[in-house]
């Protein structure tokens, strides 16, 4: 009888995220300090291995800034885990850089029901993935960032070779050298975790060093477009108390204006940290400060500059 798992065994074999750490094979009879102890250093492995991958990382961030300028998108597709960092990672963007939902935007395998429990097999459907980037529309514009600890999730593989074939920048993120995500990406980030704590729990390292490298995507991709001064988010949406409290004291910071003047500032503009800021060290209307923002592309240290009165954040 032929055994149908037994290729897959065979490939997932030489996979280091797939490997037992020999040194853990006695995890289960240690004490609680002593697993915490173990873990932690475990996970202190990550940002190593993330840094060796700091040449592909930037590679990614100016691609897909420069897409962005342009009126692309940033999309994350993935499984599982993969995926639902991916989620995660674009859901954080509008109240973190102001940007529209749309810009960035996280694709999980097995829809919305998969963000809260496994959906069954979603990750072996190449042709899933597939059809989720010809709904979203992809085009030569946008940039797809695919995830995948194993790096040859079918999902995503799917997902990648159709936004490639659009003329989409693509961008596969794995931890398993040489894998086939990686091949099938224009820019592979592969970041090598070695064995995880417990056993292909790829939850664990390879997801923290997802995580990670994430963060940096969207983040730094947000800086390189304007959204900070300085270290400063400029472009927040203040909408709550903690939101609307964190506007005034960036304004504060940018200016050194006291409270009731940021806060006069931001009402004046409808809340625009960046106007705000602009109108308080310049003493540009209102109005002007918002006029010179739009021709600046929102770059607020470009605007201060075009009327001489640039100064560090």
């Amino acid at each position: 009888m032929t055994d149908p798992n037994a290729a897959l065994r065979t490939e997932l074999t030489g996979l280091t995220t797939e490997a037992a750490n020999p040194e853990l094979s006695a995890l289960d009879t240690m004490g609680t300090l002593a697993l915490v102890q173990a873990m932690n250093a475990e996970d202190s492995k990550v940002p190593a291995a993330i840094a060796g991958a700091g040449v592909s990382i930037a590679r990614t961030i100016d691609a897909v800034a420069e897409r962005m300028a342009r009126g692309g998108r940033l999309i994350y597709v993935g499984a599982g885990t993969s995926g639902r960092l991916g989620v995660l990672d674009a859901s954080e963007c509008p109240p973190t850089f102001g940007t529209d939902p749309s810009q960035v935007v996280g694709v999980v395998a097995g829809g919305e029901q998969a963000l809260r429990q496994a959906v069954e097999n979603a990750e072996d459907d190449d042709e899933a993935g597939a059809a989720d980037m010809r709904h979203l529309s992809v085009t030569a514009a946008d940039a797809v960032v695919g995830i995948s600890a194993s790096g040859r999730t079918p999902y995503v593989l799917g997902a990648l070779a159709a936004a490639r074939e659009t003329g989409a920048l693509t961008v596969g993120l794995s931890c398993n050298a040489d894998s086939p995500l990686g091949a099938a990406a224009g820019i592979a980030i592969e970041i090598e975790v070695g064995p995880e704590f417990v056993t292909g729990s790829t939850r664990l390292k390879a997801g923290t060093a997802q995580k990670l490298v994430l963060n940096m995507i969207s983040t730094l991709t947000m800086i390189r477009l304007g959204k900070t001064y300085g270290s400063l988010m400029v472009d927040l949406k203040a909408t709550n108390a903690k939101l609307r409290a964190r506007s005034e004291r960036t304004v504060m910071q940018a200016t050194g204006a006291a409270a009731p003047e940021a806060a006069g500032a931001l009402a004046a503009v409808d809340g625009s940290v960046k106007a705000a800021i602009l109108l308080l060290l310049t003493g540009l209307p209102p109005e002007q400060a918002l006029e010179l923002l739009r021709e600046h592309r929102g770059q607020l240290r470009s605007a201060i500059g075009a009327t001489g009165d640039e100064r560090p954040a």
